[in-house]
């Protein structure tokens, strides 16, 4: 069987989280950061960057065992303030660490924990177990309308430095993809009495285009400067978790301060 087969049957389950919503979603996605922080913690290694993952480990799940329907922002200042308060003093202590270690061990719950549990938070708001597709939906069909675009259409280079197959053809195809495929779920969703206006879908579409490329791309700065194809073969044919999750993880932050703040949900 084809590899990508086999990595599209282990991300099924996940699929599921997504129906079930709740306490599930939530641990679900808890354990989707810690696996994601782990492989951006081995990569970094590469580079002789000694993050303390513990710390960073522990920050996730007191984060997520803290996570209610809304984010608490007083909460999590709180903790990364004592967390660089403590962790500070461990490069007196310990020379084997630095600042850079500090800071990208705060980096990697950051990017990869706060910004994965916006899936949670957008399925906990009204309508959010049908919004919270929305994420996925901007992800997977800007990824597939930016591939054949570019494949078909692709001229000119994106960023070749950081991803020299990407072009600026793709690019554009991948935005009108997943504003197309977020205006057509708008449209579904409110024939089930979801009274969002079709044109807020399609603002979303063109935004999450956008940075879910930029996802993708930061993505492949990380791996590029650390000299690895992949973050890890975790799922076969798609390689790690922040392989597979690298646009969603924007898409996310994109969907819920969309709601929140012009939505106003």
């Amino acid at each position: 069987m084809n590899n990508r087969y086999i990595g599209a049957l282990i991300i099924a389950p996940f699929l599921i989280l997504l129906f079930l919503g709740g306490v599930y979603l939530k641990y679900g996605v808890m354990i989707l950061s810690l696996l994601g922080m782990h492989e951006f913690y081995k990569v970094i290694r590469e580079k002789n960057i000694n993050a303390i993952s513990s710390a960073g480990y522990l920050l996730c799940l007191i984060y997520y065992i803290t996570l209610s329907n809304d984010i608490n922002y007083k909460l999590i200042f709180f903790i990364l303030v004592i967390t660089v308060f403590i962790i500070m003093c461990i490069p007196v202590l310990d020379i084997n660490y630095n600042f850079i270690d500090i800071s990208v061990t705060i980096l990697v719950f950051l990017y990869v924990a706060i910004f994965f549990s916006f899936i949670v938070l957008v399925n906990s708001k009204v309508n959010g177990n049908y919004l919270v597709w929305i994420i996925f939906i901007s992800s997977w069909l800007c990824d597939t309308a930016a591939y054949y675009a570019g494949r078909f259409f692709g001229k000119k280079k994106l960023c070749p430095a950081v991803s020299p197959k990407k072009t600026v053809e793709g690019s554009i195809g991948g935005i009108l993809g997943s504003a197309i495929a977020c205006g057509i779920f708008g449209f579904i969703i409110n024939s089930k009495g979801i009274e969002i206006p079709i044109y807020h879908f399609l603002v979303i579409g063109i935004v999450c285009g956008g940075f879910c490329q930029f996802g993708d791309l930061a993505a492949s700065s990380i791996k590029r400067h650390v000299g690895v194809k992949d973050y890890s073969n975790l799922i076969p044919g798609h390689g790690g978790i922040l392989d597979r999750f690298d646009s969603i993880l924007f898409a996310s932050v994109v969907v819920y301060y969309y709601l929140t703040f012009v939505v106003g949900i």
